[in-house]
C-alpha cells in the first residue's frame, strides 16, 4: 500500500484562517489511491450552518455527501474549512445545497456525486435538497443517508 501524497497542500497540517465566504474557501484535492475501484466517499455534516439571505438569522442542515471518486479525493480539512464559510453567508437553502456539490464536482471530477442537505424548519417548513450527478456506476453498494425526514416532535 502507498503513501497518499500530500505535496503541495497548503492547508493539511497547518494553522490557517478560516475563510471569509464560501467563494474565497479553497478546496484541496489528493490523488486516489484506488483508482480503478469503484468505491463510495461519504462526508457528513450535521451541524451545517448558513445565513437566511432576507433575515440575517442562522439557518441549520445535516448535509451528507458522497461520491464515487476518479483519479482525485477532496482533502478533508479544506472541505471543512469551505463548509464553515458558510457560517456567515447569506443565501437560500438549494444555493447553498446545490453550490457546495457543483464546486466539490468542479474540483474532483468523480465519477459519480450526490448531496442531501436536510435543513431545520424556519417558518414551521423544513427544506430538504437533493442533487446528484446522474445514475451511480453498477455494482457500488450506496447505503441509504441515514437522516431522516423532518417529523417534528412526533
Amino acid at each position: 500500500m502507498s503513501k497518499t501524497d500530500v505535496s503541495g497542500l497548503t492547508q493539511l497540517g497547518q494553522s490557517v484562517d478560516a475563510p471569509t465566504s464560501p467563494e474565497a474557501a479553497v478546496m484541496e484535492r489528493v490523488p486516489n489511491g484506488n483508482v480503478g475501484t469503484d468505491y463510495v466517499v461519504r462526508f457528513t455534516a450535521p451541524e451545517f450552518t448558513s445565513l437566511c439571505p432576507m433575515t440575517g438569522q442562522p439557518d441549520f442542515a445535516h448535509i451528507v455527501i458522497d461520491y464515487i471518486p476518479g483519479d482525485w479525493l477532496v482533502e478533508s480539512k479544506s472541505l471543512k474549512l469551505f463548509l464553515f464559510a458558510f457560517r456567515n453567508h447569506g443565501a437560500f437553502h438549494e444555493d447553498c445545497s446545490v453550490y457546495i456539490a457543483k464546486r466539490i464536482l468542479e474540483l474532483l471530477d468523480p465519477k459519480w456525486l450526490r448531496i442531501g442537505a436536510y435543513w431545520y424548519p424556519r417558518g414551521g417548513i423544513p427544506i430538504d435538497v437533493f442533487w446528484q450527478t446522474g445514475e451511480p456506476p453498477k455494482g457500488v453498494w450506496l447505503p441509504e443517508q441515514g437522516v431522516a425526514t423532518y417529523r417534528g416532535r412526533g
